[in-house]
């Protein structure tokens, strides 16, 4: 089985990637990044994390193949649903969690990351060009449609960024029953003390990808005027989502 943890940029991704990784890792899966070296996978399952791209069908047909042969692995997407990806899911052969944020937030964090990886190691990232309001709304357009594809795709576990840090606890007990995994081991009660908030210092775990992660700190570093057009960008979605616009 392909297990898919997908997620809006900047959301916690790369930490909730680790975590269904990890805790799946407890009964006895295989190794995400050991099949990709041994099925040649790695021009599909990219970077880290194990990152497919978008969720086309001769992708899917690529990392169907380890599946059908009986492996169990882990990996990661941010691009919304496709056909294909519905049918694994609906067919059995793909269980997908996904993990979104208030996409203002999600936005400036993309927006700093950007510029701090230009800056320190002098080259450009997936957000490195995103140097205005008006870019940055439209790119983020695509993954806030794509958390209502993926919220609307029976099969899928949907969780909040927000949500999984302020109730831990409850959001990881939803994921295990998801995952079918018994939360009374001690590995697996050992994954979830070392991903919990707070606790080990996320930053220095492989993948996470952790910087800041404050929440509604585009109050802070958006002007009246730049907060408004984003309200009004992203207001069909925002209540949905549970956010005040």
């Amino acid at each position: 089985m392909i297990v898919l943890s997908v997620g809006m940029p900047r959301a916690g991704s790369g930490w909730h990637y680790n975590l269904v990784h990890d805790l799946m890792a407890t009964t006895g899966c295989d190794e995400a990044r050991e099949i990709r070296t041994r099925f040649g996978l790695q021009k599909i399952l990219t970077e880290v994390n194990c990152n497919i791209g978008v969720l086309s069908l001769r992708r899917l047909v690529m990392v169907l193949r380890p599946a059908l042969l009986g492996h169990t692995f882990v990996i990661k997407a941010h691009s919304a649903p496709t056909a294909w990806a519905r049918a694994l899911i609906a067919g059995g052969w793909m269980k997908t969690t996904y993990i979104y944020r208030d996409p203002r937030d999600a936005m400036l964090s993309a927006v700093e990351y950007g510029r701090r990886v230009l800056e320190k190691q002098g080259r450009p990232n997936a957000f490195s060009h995103l140097t205005d309001l008006p870019t940055s709304l439209n790119f983020f357009d695509e993954y806030v449609r794509g958390w209502q594809a993926w919220s609307q795709t029976p099969g899928v576990l949907v969780a909040r960024y927000e949500d999984l840090l302020a109730n831990y606890d409850a959001e990881t007990q939803n994921l295990l029953g998801f995952l079918g995994i018994s939360p009374q081991s001690e590995a697996v009660q050992a994954v979830l003390a070392q991903y919990r908030p707070g606790g080990a210092e996320q930053s220095h775990l492989q993948g996470t990808h952790f910087y800041k992660g404050q929440v509604g700190r585009f109050r802070q570093r958006y002007s009246a005027e730049e907060q408004q057009a984003m309200n009004e960008r992203f207001a069909p979605y925002l209540r949905g989502m549970g956010y005040e616009v």
